[in-house]
């Protein structure tokens, strides 16, 4: 089928070749190397400060071809080969050093589910492990149809590269659940439910594993005018499967996909006042059971005021570390009346 053709594909497979016909083309990536390093400090379960590395890894693209995702850029095609993460992370952990930076959690992002064997392959279980004794918390992400024996055996790993401190390293998994709309996720192509969601939720209670969860500010698929609502019912969803944290991810254009999705109007790329309402929605709603967190990343693309800008960046900021909803910043070049 023509990949431009605006007739919504029916079929999964289907929405597959729709997906990857409007891509561009995948830059070449050394397996050896690691995508990406960013340090930034996130308020803890304890309540403090923690630092946090993200390591961005290299390795084989997701098995699925979800319509909002631009991860597949970072990926190859063919498998992760044996050794070539541990390298990557041996590398990324002399980066952190060499910044004097006194990282306690770390998280491991690999463009995909790291549970995926063919991403993230099982003989490199002990060595990452290795590597991440002394890690207060690990965060790694996964579908949720992945979430299975793997998850035990990569918990286990690291409990045995534990140097004898008081309290084991903690693992977390963040799943995307991105949206509870059924309608929406379904065409979102994750071929997932909100009861996969809960499913793979609860073995991960069952393993002693926390949760957390992504969600979109302005997916695709949801009206305008319900935005709001649906964003609401995904946190009560996350709520209940036990979410310790919710990260907010505003939806981006730029994979093709979504853009043409754009064109067509079933998508409303958020405007930093978007990711305001939302954020402060998000946390009134879960004050007290969860940390929510909005993603500052490449926050700059949604710039439209370069005079309060700045100041509204690091309002957001200090509401993911003080997690209150925090005054509004006035600007008298743009109207600040507009961003509450």
């Amino acid at each position: 089928m023509n990949p431009r053709s605006q007739a919504w594909p029916s079929t999964a497979a289907d929405r597959d070749r729709w997906v990857v016909g409007l891509r561009n083309a995948r830059p070449v990536h050394d397996p050896a190397r690691y995508q990406r390093l960013i340090i930034e400090d996130e308020r803890a379960a304890d309540d403090s400060i923690a630092q946090v590395a993200t390591v961005f890894l290299t390795g084989r693209e997701c098995p699925w071809r979800c319509v909002i995702c631009d991860l597949w850029q970072g990926t190859t095609t063919e498998d992760t080969p044996a050794g070539a993460l541990p390298a990557q992370l041996a590398a990324a952990l002399g980066s952190i050093t060499a910044r004097g930076a006194a990282v306690t959690q770390i998280k491991l992002y690999n463009a995909g589910s790291f549970f995926d064997p063919r991403a993230v392959p099982e003989r490199d279980y002990g060595a990452l492990a290795a590597l991440l004794d002394g890690f207060e918390r690990v965060i790694v992400e996964s579908h949720p149809a992945l979430i299975d024996r793997r998850l035990d055996v990569w918990r286990d790993a690291l409990r045995r590269h534990d140097s004898g401190r008081s309290s084991p390293t903690a693992l977390e998994v963040a799943v995307g659940l991105e949206t509870a709309h059924p309608a929406a996720l379904e065409r979102l192509n994750k071929r997932m439910t909100t009861g996969d969601f809960r499913a793979a939720a609860a073995r991960l209670r069952h393993s002693g594993v926390a949760l957390r969860v992504f969600l979109l500010i302005s997916p695709p698929f949801i009206s305008p005018e319900q935005q709001d609502e649906w964003l609401a019912r995904s946190i009560d969803e996350a709520l209940s499967s036990g979410a310790g944290v919710i990260s907010l991810i505003p939806t981006r254009a730029g994979n093709g996909a979504m853009d043409l999705l754009a064109a067509e109007g079933v998508f409303h790329p958020p405007r930093l006042a978007d990711v305001e309402r939302s954020y402060d929605a998000a946390l009134s709603l879960a004050a007290g059971r969860a940390r929510v967190l909005v993603d500052l990343w490449d926050l700059e693309r949604l710039e439209d005021c370069t005079h309060c800008f700045e100041r509204r960046r690091a309002r957001l900021l200090a509401m993911n570390l003080g997690q209150q909803v925090l005054p509004h910043a006035s600007c008298g070049r743009c109207g600040g009346a507009a961003h509450t």
